[in-house]
């Protein structure tokens, strides 16, 4: 799937560093707790990242956060990172995962600065690939290449 390829329904694509641990624990998460197949994910190394955040002139080479697009390919297209990109997450699983959404009360940039802690440590914590892993056949539909 060419990086415009993704299905008009496609309601958040999750850009996630292809090459940390703690991240791609998150998209093996999301693949199993994702039961309406809202998100799409590619990994922030890859073109698909590249060309949505160079729309927003954000740099995927610097980007030390996860990130959620939504309304991705359209004119109301708006990137979410950091914390906020979290709670989209939490919000679109639904279920459990939305007593996360009570984190909102919290000012954002208490929520930013315990995001940032982890962002700094996670290699040290979770590791480092040499390579982004390649999704397995079952789930390639749902990565943007």
């Amino acid at each position: 799937m060419t990086p415009r390829a993704a299905s008009a329904d496609v309601r958040r694509i999750v850009l996630y560093d292809g090459l940390c641990g703690m991240c791609d624990a998150v998209v093996q998460l999301l693949l199993r707790h994702d039961h309406k197949d809202a998100f799409r994910f590619a990994p922030q190394q890859g073109e698909a990242a590249r060309q949505v955040l160079g729309r927003h002139a954000l740099d995927s080479a610097t980007m030390e956060t996860i990130c959620v697009i939504e309304n991705y390919n359209s004119p109301e297209e708006a990137v979410y990172t950091r914390s906020d990109a979290a709670l989209r997450i939490a919000e679109g699983l639904g279920g459990i995962w939305t007593l996360m959404l009570a984190a909102r009360l919290l000012p954002r940039s208490f929520r930013d600065a315990c995001y940032d802690f982890v962002a700094r440590n996670r290699y040290r914590i979770f590791g480092r690939r040499t390579e982004c892993r390649l999704p397995c056949e079952e789930d390639k539909h749902r990565f943007l290449t």
